[in-house]
């Protein structure tokens, strides 16, 4: 059985820290009357849902597989990854409309010291929980704890942003720009939406290829070149070979042709034909669905 216990309870505590995150979010916009912190909130609330989700699955890969679910349940990981960018997507859209709002006005007049505070709190308890659990998310090799991750460093990004509006409004109060003020809210919201959007939008896609079972060009290359050198060896006539990539799961499926005449030996001696290749794939992890066959039939490759 998979263990998911690590994954599983790094998420726990990121959703207790977006829930943190998000109640500073709402208090904080509210008064410092900022729409942009208040966005840092609302985002924090959708993270949660996410995260929620990215646990539900978790514990559904723990068991593998059901009589309903016979390959496991690998095909839900980027199937969450994908509604997670695209999620994520939108609400950089939304933050965007909203600051074009603003700019159509009259700007929005802020509290430039609490928002100073409240902003700068927001950055260092996301970009904190960002690296921490991106590390995790490394260290585990898990598609749901980077997501998690980039949500972190979005909302630290947004709220580093709305941080340098606010000292840039600071420096700006009692000038000779100061009617300029009005307008950082809604013109920091936009950049920081502009800027952040392309990394969730590039996670949906990635997520939606291993949905749609695009194939691998690295695993697929790999799959190639190892499989001539085999069949070259031991003079077979031809292979093919299927792969994809699903979550965290890699299928390699390989059909091995060979002549009515030839003699494979004891089912022993076919299984070490299998570990060799599997050797030469690296393929010997929990992380590989390996499937070998031999035919001298092509119709069944």
């Amino acid at each position: 059985m998979t263990s998911t216990r690590q994954e599983q309870r790094v998420l726990q505590l990121s959703i207790a820290g977006t829930v943190l995150v998000a109640a500073i979010g709402f208090v904080g916009g509210m008064l410092a009357r900022s729409q942009a912190i208040l966005f840092d909130g609302i985002y924090s609330l959708v993270d949660v849902a996410l995260t929620l989700v990215a646990l539900a699955v978790l514990r559904l890969m723990a068991n593998e597989q059901s009589p309903r679910f016979q390959y496991g349940f690998w095909h839900l990981e980027p199937m969450v990854e994908a509604l997670g960018g695209a999620i994520l997507s939108l609400a950089c859209v939304y933050a965007l409309a909203n600051a074009v709002i603003g700019f159509s006005g009259d700007g929005h007049e802020t509290r430039l010291g609490p928002g100073l505070v409240w902003a700068a709190l927001l950055a260092v308890v996301d970009l904190a929980m960002a690296v921490w659990i991106g590390h995790h998310a490394r260290r585990l090799q898990s598609g749901l704890l980077a997501l998690d991750a980039r949500a972190w460093l979005l909302t630290g990004l947004m709220s580093l942003a709305v941080v340098l509006s606010f000292v840039i409004a600071l420096a700006l109060r009692g000038g000779a720009y100061a009617h300029w003020i009005p307008y950082m809210d809604p013109l920091v919201l936009a950049c920081i939406s502009l800027v952040a959007l392309p990394v969730p939008l590039r996670a949906a896609w990635k997520a939606a290829r291993e949905v749609l079972q695009v194939a691998p060009d690295d695993l697929d290359r790999h799959v190639q070149q190892v499989m001539q050198q085999f069949v070259s060896e031991h003079q077979f006539e031809s292979f093919t070979s299927h792969v994809a990539k699903i979550g965290r799961m890699q299928f390699i499926e390989i059909h091995i042709l060979t002549t009515p005449e030839t003699q494979l030996g004891s089912i022993g001696d076919v299984d070490r034909l299998r570990d060799d290749i599997a050797t030469r794939l690296d393929a010997r992890s929990g992380r590989f669905w390996l499937t070998i066959d031999f035919t001298s039939d092509p119709a069944w490759t």
